[in-house]
């Protein structure tokens, strides 16, 4: 109980926090705001290639940039990759001087130690822009993941994500679990009344 306290209170003063994403790359593979509308299927495949990429040898964090609210009090970068890849790296530096991969609406970025990486950068400059889609922010990520990783003689496999259902196919399973019910209830009343006549 006092942990799940001390979670409530400490998440809204990360997010408050000079840059939210700074916070959780200090211990996780990737950034993934919860305002962007990311699936947690397309935010499990981006963290499944970033430790499958790991486990092969090429680590990358991943900070997925979708609104100025997701940057805290540098929204002034918001739509500035380049130049968020560098001063996200230099955050990071005492903890993780690896590479860092910046995705924002508008496109992307490649940074190491607060340095960008030029060769890098040319290789995500061709990918295309995401917009402000949050599916294609975490689409977009994983394809500039595994291009990267490829670059560098490393095939990481895409990894299959179940389909989200949709809203009207939500609605016909709740009316089938409803129409069941409602079956087995008078089945149930049929056979009561038939064994006491």
């Amino acid at each position: 109980m006092l942990a799940a306290i001390v979670c409530l209170l400490v998440a809204p003063i990360a997010r408050a926090d000079g840059d939210p994403a700074s916070d959780y790359l200090l211990s996780q593979s990737a950034f993934v705001p919860p305002d962007a509308n990311i699936s947690s299927g397309d935010a499990k495949q981006l963290r499944t290639v970033l430790a499958d990429a790991k486990a092969r040898g090429y680590e990358i964090r991943v900070a997925l940039i979708a609104t100025t609210y997701d940057m805290g009090s540098v929204g002034s970068l918001f739509r500035k990759p380049q130049l968020y890849a560098r001063f996200l790296g230099q955050e990071l530096y005492f903890v993780y001087k690896g590479r860092l991969l910046v995705v924002m609406p508008n496109g992307y970025a490649v940074s190491r130690g607060g340095k960008l990486l030029p060769p890098a950068q040319r290789l995500v400059a061709g990918l295309p822009a995401p917009g402000t889609d949050g599916r294609a922010l975490a689409t977009g990520a994983t394809a500039a993941v595994r291009k990267l990783a490829a670059a560098s003689g490393i095939a990481i496999p895409l990894p299959r994500v179940a389909p989200a259902a949709s809203s009207r196919s939500r609605y016909w399973l709740l009316g089938g679990i409803v129409a069941l019910v409602v079956i087995a209830g008078g089945v149930a009343m049929f056979l009561v009344r038939r064994r006491r006549a």
